[in-house]
């Protein structure tokens, strides 16, 4: 073999082995990015901002935010679910996208299921139902009791069609018979201007925006929707004590795409459990009346398919359906 023919021999065997170093380095390498299906500002941008400081501090690789918000979460979700399964294109994500648009909207770019990977769940904001202080029911059973005897009389409203403010509505009308008119608002904003004004005589949606109205008694909280009291409005019973099968939650949750490999899904589950069960992460989920969530990988896809048939039900009984 002469000098030229060794020569190519050893870069040939150079060029097999640097995939293989590549692909064995450690992971983070270099940043991630988490992207945001939603404005900046929000409850999902925080959170997701909690956890790429933290998540950057611990792995010594810079966690990055980048928000791409439109379509109900969908255009950042898919931003996600075709990036490639590598480590370095993450989600933080809600229900919307995760489970119940899919079922509402005509033209879905991705399948939740198919196209995602779950990893943790970060944590649930209940909803909850509230009244002008003027309505004389006390909590959701008596609400019920007053919807009953007066058929058509009482308006709930919510924040958009097909958000789950509505479907929770939706939901309670199924499960219990009721003859309630359900009205949609573009944001929180302008249903509650017209609960102050009594134009309407409830509303169903997430805590976050009611807090501050039901603790100064500005608005009067029925129940929270969740399993266990909200942290934020911890005298506000839920519905499942009072007796009434409703249980609803936003639930926010870190994807990746499909394909990610164990072994980094493993490494972000431990640090986002710790992150979020500490006394910061806690502290920052209650702000927005969030229960902190933890489980593993399993346990999340579990709960996006029993969510998926629940809501399933309710958006076919309701006829929901956005383009």
């Amino acid at each position: 073999m002469n000098r030229r023919q060794i020569l190519a021999s050893i870069l040939a065997l150079c060029a097999c082995s640097f995939p293989s170093f590549a692909a064995d380095s450690p992971w983070p390498a270099k940043s991630v990015r988490i992207v945001v299906p939603f404005p900046p500002g929000g409850s999902t941008d925080v959170l997701a901002r909690l956890l790429a400081q933290r998540l950057s501090e611990k792995l010594g690789q810079p966690f990055v935010v980048e928000n791409r918000a439109g379509a109900a979460g969908n255009i950042g979700t898919n931003a996600v679910a075709t990036a490639p399964p590598d480590g370095y294109t993450l989600g933080l994500t809600t229900s919307g996208p995760l489970i119940t648009n899919k079922l509402i909207y005509k033209d879905m770019p991705f399948d939740a299921e198919k196209n995602l990977t779950p990893i943790a769940l970060i944590g649930e904001i209940p909803l909850v139902f509230v009244v002008n202080p003027s309505i004389p029911a006390k909590n959701l059973k008596e609400f019920i009791e007053l919807a009953r005897a007066n058929p058509a009389k009482y308006s709930v409203g919510n924040s958009g069609r097909g958000m789950t403010g509505h479907l929770t509505v939706e939901f309670m009308k199924m499960n219990n018979r009721l003859d309630l008119l359900s009205v949609s608002y573009k944001g929180d904003a302008p249903a509650m201007t017209d609960l102050l004004g009594g134009t309407i005589q409830a509303i169903s949606s997430p805590v976050t925006a009611f807090i501050s109205n039901i603790q100064a008694g500005k608005l009067r909280g029925l129940a929270v929707t969740s399993k266990v009291r909200s942290p934020a409005l911890p005298n506000v019973p839920t519905a499942l004590e009072q007796g009434i099968d409703l249980e609803a939650t936003i639930q926010y949750a870190l994807v990746g795409p499909a394909g990610l490999s164990r072994a980094i899904v493993d490494k972000l589950n431990a640090e986002v459990n710790t992150i979020i069960q500490s006394p910061e992460g806690r502290a920052k989920l209650a702000e927005f009346g969030a229960v902190p969530g933890q489980g593993t990988p399993e346990a999340l896809g579990t709960l996006m398919k029993t969510e998926g048939a629940k809501w399933k039900q309710v958006i076919e009984t309701a006829k929901v359906k956005l383009d």
